[in-house]
């Protein structure tokens, strides 16, 4: 997320839904979603966020018109005098800009379903990719067109600050960059113009205040293999793969990263235009978003969830990163859309491997948690986070902000590399290790891929449920009630079409567990994860 967040993450050995929270309480599962405002006036509801400023608003505002149709939308800001901003065609919402009078006349007008504000959004390695078994893949495995497993005929879309395209961890062996296209949406400061521009892959995007952010997530999801001056190496999860960048600048609002999502529903499939070969610009199929808004419940009627449920079903897996709250679990601290129960939309915690390369660390203090006892709110799963060594430029204020400035491969490459933690940092070892299930399986869905990415689920004995409720899986929490938490536990993998067995690089769609009473259970059910004391793991 945008409050420098740093994440780190590796191949297909990450934690399970449970990942990251408190241990859970009593099961008293919590409503998925807060009632929405202004319901009990008669009128169309508003967002908590509108809900809340609404009444104190001076001035103008922009908020996003959600109609039962496009021409509904547009009526009603036509009605009230709205000024229009942008538009949502896919679904069906029309970004516009009004008083307070004209945002409370608008939520009367016909066929408007729910009107929201426009809230401002925060952004959210050398043993990481070890930890997460994504080097070791990328070494010894390969994908379905017989190449290194390293995300190779993948974009990775990074909706962030921006990106450096000739940063030296970017650079391919030919001397071109990895990030194939750049967007630059600009909706500030007055907001009198919403549009993305294309700046060209070579333009830094990443100079505004603020500015760093999206190059160091950037890397941290595909930087290349490179050798610093100082003789260590470092490379992304998803060291082949291509890079699109969105730059939303270093202030964020709903409306500039909402658009950034809309471009990439749009332009997925040829992310450089029509007539450039995949060879050249692969398709892009995961996007990551390490921003958010604040901790909370999910909103479904939000714009951000209509898009990345859209993208799920053009075949793009979103990845969230959840958040640097922290938390006791006393209340829902999560990135919103990450709680979005589709199958193919991730939320990621941070993991700290503290620098083993193994996964026998703990969950980063800062990490948000969830409400304890409510699954839903759980991020699905952790990767490392802390202390994530990637690309930077010393002159940018987060880069300013690492612990371990080092110098690139070059002579005037000073201070070109850096740590820093946060889930911003998590987030993108998901994206890249999605990308490489992508190369792995280029036919695989996005609700494939969220069930092949959880090391040692407890899956049903049947193929997993592409529509089953991910959230209510943890990971082994017991056999029988009374065995909950008990120790040892063991796991035995069960060959099958789809997913990645946690002990081997084999595919498998369930793992037994067996607690120390002899009991087995396939099941992934909350009460029995409600009474474990089985301490969370990321793999």
């Amino acid at each position: 997320m945008r409050t420098l967040v740093t994440t780190g993450t590796a191949f297909l050995a990450v934690a399970a839904g449970s990942a990251g929270l408190s241990a859970p309480g009593a099961a008293s599962a919590a409503p998925l979603t807060a009632p929405p405002q202004g319901a009990a006036d008669g009128l169309t509801p508003v967002s908590d966020y509108l809900g809340d400023t609404l009444g104190g608003l001076t001035g103008s505002t922009t908020v996003l018109v959600h109609g039962a149709s496009l021409d509904a939308a547009r009526g009603a800001i036509e009605a009230t005098g709205m000024s229009p901003r942008h538009t949502f065609e896919a679904i069906d919402v029309v970004a516009a800009r009004g008083t307070q009078a004209q945002v409370e006349a608008v939520r009367a007008e016909p066929g408007v379903t729910y009107v929201e504000g426009n809230a401002p959004i925060e952004l959210t390695q050398e043993t990481s990719n070890q930890a997460t078994r994504g080097a070791e893949a990328a070494s010894t495995l390969t994908g379905a067109d017989g190449s290194a497993l390293t995300g190779k005929g993948v974009s990775v879309a990074v909706i962030d600050s921006g990106v450096d395209p000739q940063h030296p961890y970017f650079r391919n062996a030919d001397g071109s960059s990895s990030v194939v296209s750049s967007q630059k949406v600009l909706c500030e400061p007055t907001e009198t113009l919403c549009q993305v521009v294309d700046t060209g892959p070579l333009v830094d995007t990443d100079t505004l205040s603020g500015g760093g952010h999206g190059t160091h997530v950037s890397g941290i999801g595909a930087g290349r293999a490179t050798t610093l001056s100082d003789g260590g190496t470092l490379q992304g999860a998803a060291p082949g793969a291509s890079l699109v960048s969105l730059s939303t600048g270093a202030v964020l609002f709903i409306i500039g990263a909402d658009m950034a999502l809309e471009w990439v529903l749009e332009n997925h499939a040829a992310p450089c235009g029509e007539g450039v070969p995949a060879s050249t610009c692969p398709q892009i199929k995961v996007t990551n978003n390490s921003y958010g808004s604040g901790g909370g419940d999910f909103d479904p009627r939000s714009a951000t969830a209509k898009l990345q449920q859209a993208l799920v079903d053009e075949g793009v897996v979103t990845v969230w990163a959840n958040g640097n709250d922290g938390g006791d679990g006393s209340q829902n601290l999560s990135n919103p859309p990450g709680q979005d129960p589709t199958g193919g939309i991730l939320s990621v915690a941070s993991y700290f491997d503290q620098d083993t390369g193994t996964r026998d660390g703990v969950v980063s203090d800062y990490s948000s948690r969830g409400r304890a006892g409510d699954q839903a709110t759980y991020p699905d799963l952790s990767a490392p986070g802390e202390n994530i060594t990637s690309s930077c430029r010393p002159y940018l204020p987060v880069c300013s902000t690492g612990l371990d400035p080092r110098n690139g491969p070059g002579a005037l490459d000073v201070g070109t590399f850096n740590t820093i933690s946060g889930t911003s940092m998590a987030a993108p070892h998901i994206a890249g290790i999605v990308a490489q299930m992508f190369q792995a399986d280029p036919t695989a869905t996005p609700a494939e891929v969220e069930p092949s990415g959880y090391a040692w689920s407890a899956w049903p004995t049947t193929a997993p449920s592409t529509s089953a409720r991910r959230r209510t899986s943890v990971a082994c929490w017991g056999g029988s009630p009374a065995a909950a938490g008990a120790h040892p536990w063991t796991r035995e993998a069960r060959p099958s079409v789809r997913g990645w067995a946690h002990d081997a690089m084999t595919r498998t769609s369930a793992t037994r567990c067996t607690a120390a009473d002899g009991a087995t259970s396939w099941s992934r059910s909350p009460a029995a994860a409600a009474t474990s004391t089985r301490p969370p793991r990321t793999a």
